[in-house]
């Protein structure tokens, strides 16, 4: 199927471009998450008529997510986990619980923009851990977990 992106997706494409994609990609996520439409005539031509909107909306966003990402770099967010004597955890600390961390900083940081390129943490200690509130932005947080003992 042909769609019209309206933003830049990782690994498609930018905003604008016109790209074939699955139809069930396109059906079930692309077009219902408004992040693209079907690249017919008169969608392509309310696109470039709105062309300049949505790039300064792009810009916006981009704008917001770098400054988001000066205020991530270097935090460290503290988890308490119940852990064993040897410093394996009771669970696991995932991307999830590091979100609830930042959002209690007082940072909005959603589950999804967690990066965890190891899986949940199961050990104590420190993590580094990225967070990308953009495609384009990624920030470094540390993660310190700290075992509770039962």
């Amino acid at each position: 199927m042909q769609i019209i992106l309206l933003e830049k997706i990782p690994n498609l494409g930018n905003l604008g471009d016109v790209v074939k994609v699955k139809d069930g990609f396109a059906r079930n996520y692309l077009i219902p998450t408004r992040r693209a439409r079907r690249a017919t005539e008169a969608a392509i031509k309310e696109f470039d008529a709105k062309r300049a909107e949505l790039e300064k909306a792009a810009a916006d966003k981009l704008a917001a997510a770098q400054t988001l990402a000066e205020q991530l770099n270097g935090k460290v967010v503290r988890i308490v986990q119940k852990a064993g004597v040897d410093g394996r955890l009771f669970g696991s600390v995932t991307n999830a619980d590091v979100a609830e961390g930042l959002t209690k900083m007082g940072l909005a940081v959603a589950k999804a923009q967690v990066r965890m390129p190891h899986g949940p943490l199961k050990v104590t200690g420190d993590h580094p851990v990225t967070v990308a509130p953009h495609g384009d932005v990624v920030a470094e947080v540390t993660v310190q977990v700290v075992g509770e003992t039962a």
